[in-house]
């Protein structure tokens, strides 16, 4: 590599996070701009030129990897592309259908979320394939296209091809895609085969419709990206982050943007898995608050926990089955609106809440004086001292701290408390919610959160990670360097990975072994192709196989990891045996006399980038000694208490310090409570032991 340098941006709901770590001395240098939801690039733009701060030459820099949620919250916000489907002839309302399953069993009401392609456009084709790939009717083009110039009078800018047993044989669907790129050259084409080629139509429909419905918008957004970048004399290659916790090039990430939903809080897990190894901790529990949203994942033996499908845009309180289903490979988590821009209110009863609506970036917090008088949750945080308004995002931002207290007070004046109790209230209560969602995801995972370490990161995760801890009863916290911009951070440390998957649908004892490992082979293959398009060697990939089984008769999966290939007749126990293993640890017993299935088989290849990995080291030498005192609000005293401040960069390694403590840096503050001891580590991790954790 010519550079020592990797950028890594993240752009979030509230602020664009720009990261320039220099793999050969390990500095690091930094951004954070408000997120410019008008034009994303704009903010991206500002913050790449103030962290390079004519500091670092631009051609130093070696690659770039970019995270985002803006293909999210074009989901969430219904501002896609205008979207039409062609499927088989009889299946036009499939996507609509959806599953029987009502997720309120008794609400007469229900609500199903709204298709991304409406009835009017949603057309069909004439052809069908039967479920082994053979083609039962031919397609029919003159009618195909026929269908397709109405979508295309209606205005249908980006279409979806899905047709019946396409992962099965995807001849028709490869025709179709032919003959209307060919016709009509101007629409994006999205086809099931190429982006979700597995069993369940209503599952595979949603998927490939959610893709075409910002893949418009994917195109255009990635390539000016790239090319502003590249007018900062920033020529190195360009990489998008995946949901799946890995990184893939620019060509790979427009043909299919779905993987992309997940990419921001899925580098906040790897940074998590990654600072909490160094650390020695295997059992990490990552939490991610920034200025919209908390994230929180799992990460076991060093690993995040990765799921196969999840929903996306659930509209009815988070339940299962009121979003869209994604059949895509992504790091497990859950997310909640609850953020530094979360809005505190008073609800029916007269009980105080927090979010999960947002102030975002615009107008923002009642504190940035952009002309938002409603109380947040960072409001609410400088009121009790734990924000200092002279260095708030390291100084770069003028914090109106008079605006926080009227917008308080206004509220105080509705509950008929003080300010400081409403204050105080607003960071318990949204505390309380994340802790809530925390104790709901670990305990659908089947742990107990006092196994785990809070590793805190984002702009607002470290203010809050002493209550949510004290909440969970967890015993111990880590906030590691840079945490304020720690996604950033992960994006440069995520591994190139290609998730491929396929339906062979075939009982063990009737296994084809030759066609299953051919098709095992296939896979690798492609995804091998797809690793040395990203500028990686794939001969030094670790590549993983999976298989999606269950016993004959059940209606779902478990998604097994398998021994390793080539696989022939023998492998039929070692594949039978991993299967009864996961099953085990999922329901403690196994079914009598009852033979085992594969529905769908897997491949996970992941290549780890070249260069040294992030490596920091304390920054402070001798005896730490707190830069200033503030007053700040502990509920264990009733009352704010003047409290040290430390510089995190001049805080030396070993030394043991007492809460309650602040420390601040530029991005983010971590606050420490009452009875706990601060240290930091030789990694420059700081970690907090809580000597009271309550049950």
């Amino acid at each position: 590599m010519a550079g020592t340098h990797a950028l890594g941006i993240d752009i979030g709901g509230t602020f664009t996070d720009i990261i320039i770590f220099d793999q050969s001395t390990g500095a690091v240098h930094k951004a954070k701009e408000l997120t410019t939801h008008d034009d994303p690039a704009r903010g991206v733009i500002t913050g790449v030129h103030n962290a390079l701060n004519g500091v670092v030459p631009p051609t130093e820099i070696y690659r770039t990897v970019h995270a985002t949620t803006l293909f999210t919250n074009a989901l969430i916000e219904r501002k896609g592309a205008v979207t039409g489907l062609i499927t088989t002839e009889g299946f036009r309302d499939a996507l609509e259908i959806g599953r029987e399953r009502k997720y309120e069993l008794y609400d007469v009401h229900i609500a199903k979320p709204t298709p991304l392609a409406p009835r009017n456009l949603r057309l069909e084709a004439p052809e069908r394939m039967d479920p082994n790939g053979m083609a039962l009717k031919p397609l029919d083009e003159a009618k195909l296209l026929e269908s397709v110039g109405a979508l295309a009078e209606d205005g249908v800018e980006s279409l979806a091809v899905v047709f019946l047993h396409a992962y099965a044989n995807p001849a028709h669907e490869r025709a179709a895609v032919a003959a209307i790129q060919a016709k009509f050259p101007d629409i994006s084409l999205s086809a099931s085969h190429e982006v979700a080629p597995e069993i369940r139509e209503y599952e595979r429909t949603s998927t490939t419709v959610i893709n075409a419905y910002f893949k418009p918008l994917a195109e255009g957004y990635i390539d000016r990206l790239a090319t502003e970048i590249g007018g900062l004399g920033v020529e190195a290659p360009f990489f998008m982050m995946l949901s799946n916790g890995g990184l893939t090039h620019v060509d790979e990430a427009k043909r299919t943007p779905v993987q992309l939903l997940e990419s921001g809080p899925a580098a906040g897990a790897l940074v998590g898995a990654y600072f909490g190894g160094l650390a020695g901790e295997a059992n990490i529990l990552a939490f991610d608050m920034g200025g919209t949203t908390a994230k929180l994942a799992l990460v076991e033996d060093g690993e995040p926990h990765v799921t196969y499908s999840f929903e996306a845009a659930r509209e009815k309180r988070f339940i299962e089955g009121s979003g869209l289903p994604v059949n895509i490979s992504t790091i497990e988590l859950i997310e909640i609106g609850a953020g530094g821009g979360s809005i505190a209110h008073v609800d029916a009863l007269g009980l105080l809440k927090v979010g999960p609506e947002s102030s975002g970036s615009q107008p923002g917090p009642a504190c940035y004086g952009q002309g938002g008088t409603d109380v947040t949750v960072t409001d609410a945080d400088l009121l009790l001292g734990y924000l200092n308004a002279d260095y708030f995002a390291g100084g770069s931002m003028q914090i109106d701290l008079d605006a926080a207290q009227s917008a308080a007070q206004a509220l105080a004046d509705d509950l008929g408390l003080s300010a400081t109790d409403v204050a105080w209230g607003i960071h318990d209560v949204v505390n309380e919610n994340m802790a809530s969602a925390a104790r709901v995801h670990i305990a659908e995972q089947g742990k107990d959160p006092r196994d785990f370490t809070l590793l805190a990161t984002g702009g607002a995760g470290p203010v809050h990670a002493f209550y949510v801890a004290r909440k969970l009863g967890l015993k111990r916290i880590m906030c590691p360097v840079a945490a304020g911009v720690a996604s950033a951070l992960g994006l440069l440390i995520a591994p190139a990975r290609v998730d491929r998957v396929t339906t062979v649908a075939s009982r063990l004892d009737a296994m084809d072994w030759p066609a299953l490992e051919e098709k095992f082979a296939a896979l690798e293959e492609e995804s091998a192709g797809v690793v040395t398009e990203t500028g990686l060697d794939a001969s030094t990939a670790e590549i993983t196989r999976l298989a999606d089984m269950r016993y004959v008769g059940q209606g779902f999966e478990l998604v097994v990891p398998l021994p390793p290939g080539p696989y022939d007749a023998a492998s039929e126990s070692a594949l039978l045996g991993a299967f009864e293993e996961a099953y085990k640890r999922s329901f403690s017993r196994l079914p009598p006399d009852v033979t085992a299935e594969i529905i769908n088989i897997r491949v996970s290849v992941r290549a780890q980038v070249p260069g040294p990995g992030l490596t920091f080291q304390a920054g402070g030498g001798g005896a730490a000694e707190p830069k200033a005192t503030r007053k700040v609000y502990f509920p264990e005293n009733g009352d704010y208490v003047e409290t040290p401040v430390y510089d995190r960069a001049a805080l030396p390694a070993g030394e043991g310090l007492s809460g309650p403590a602040i420390v601040e840096e530029s991005e983010s503050t971590l606050v420490v409570g009452p009875n706990s001891t601060i240290r930091v580590d030789e990694g420059g991790n700081i970690i907090v032991d809580l000597l009271e954790a309550s049950e």
